[in-house]
């Protein structure tokens, strides 16, 4: 005689009991942390071209949240640097990365939308990045380092 295994058994339906991490996530998130050091490193390229160079980024006549390419060059710089500090703090495991990750890629969200008319194309992969980046650190609940 066959058992059937209990529903309110952790793990009988076939999925992971709760509180377990799959490979895919902990790879996500690893993956997340990664991309967060990279878009860190292209914002702080992006805030040094602001600042350095205006003419490598489109001209915007009206807009409604035009800012002076200087503010915007030290808006990503800082913000740059600081996402780049906190993706290296993910890969170490620290659960304040994670959750400073989260806040600061919504913050990235929403500074790559205000920027969108200086750089559209990148403006947009900046953002499916970011949108991955948060999916990705809410996944995983592994308090490992990777």
């Amino acid at each position: 005689m066959t058992t059937t295994p209990n529903p309110a058994t952790p793990g009988a339906t076939g999925t992971p009991p709760p509180g377990t991490a799959s490979a895919w996530a902990a790879g996500g998130a690893m993956f997340a942390a990664v991309l967060m050091m990279i878009n860190g490193m292209f914002a702080i390229f992006e805030g040094i071209a602001a600042l350095a160079k205006d003419d490598v980024l489109w001209r915007v006549r009206t807009y409604t949240f035009k800012f002076d390419l200087t503010a915007w060059g030290w808006i990503h710089l800082i913000v740059g640097i600081v996402v780049l500090i906190v993706g290296i703090a993910i890969l170490k495991g620290t659960t304040w990365g994670r959750a400073l990750g989260i806040a600061l890629t919504g913050l990235m969200i929403v500074l790559h939308f205000l920027w969108l008319p200086y750089q559209p194309l990148w403006s947009l992969i900046a953002i499916a990045i970011g949108v991955f980046v948060i999916w990705a650190l809410c996944v995983d609940h592994s308090p490992r380092a990777f």
